[in-house]
């Protein structure tokens, strides 16, 4: 059942998977991006934990575990290294982190690309939960992690509400959190 709204807030992670931007050869967009969304839905006290690591798999791993275990992320969005290239290994590096894998997600995320671009289908993104924080592999591009979250954020809350996590409320004149009247908070 669901609990009273964590007083503390949420904690979330930003991971920004790019060895140019982590570089500095150019700025990360795509990680605030996921920020200024947050910040336009949710009616809950949250903090934000930002990484920006090179498309490498021991550093996404060891981001990811770091964000989880030590920061206390209850949710960690990643962003970048999701494509076919030979370099793009942020879904095995969250794979090799995750206890279980929630398939829904990136078979979700990959639907609603589609609708924008045919190239959707070379996307690998996927999500799971490490003990009662959940992982999602978001796109790359700012316009796509906007389009893919204004869609797919609604069924986040109940699920980390199913894995212990912090009960999060979404503004709901920009946006309703689905949960089942059962789980509903009064």
């Amino acid at each position: 059942m669901p609990t009273m709204e964590d007083p503390e807030g949420v904690t979330i992670g930003v991971l920004t998977a790019s060895d140019r931007a982590s570089s500095g050869d150019y700025e990360d967009l795509s990680g605030p991006e996921i920020e200024a969304f947050l910040t336009e839905i949710l009616a809950s006290k949250f903090k934000i934990y930002r990484k920006l690591v090179p498309d490498q798999f021991e550093d996404i791993k060891d981001a990811l575990i770091e964000l989880c275990d030590i920061s206390g992320c209850s949710l960690i969005f990643t962003t970048g290294g999701t494509g076919p290239a030979p370099r793009d290994v942020t879904p095995e590096a969250t794979l090799s982190v995750c206890d279980k894998v929630l398939p829904g997600f990136g078979e979700r995320m990959r639907s609603i690309s589609l609708k924008y671009v045919p190239t959707a289908i070379l996307s690998r993104q996927v999500g799971g939960t490490r003990g009662s924080c959940l992982i999602i592999n978001l796109p790359g591009s700012p316009r796509s992690i906007r389009e893919t979250l204004e869609d797919l954020f609604p069924a986040i809350p109940y699920c980390i509400d199913l894995i212990g996590g912090p009960y999060i409320l979404t503004l709901t004149e920009r946006m309703e959190a689905y949960r089942p009247p059962h789980a509903r908070r009064e």
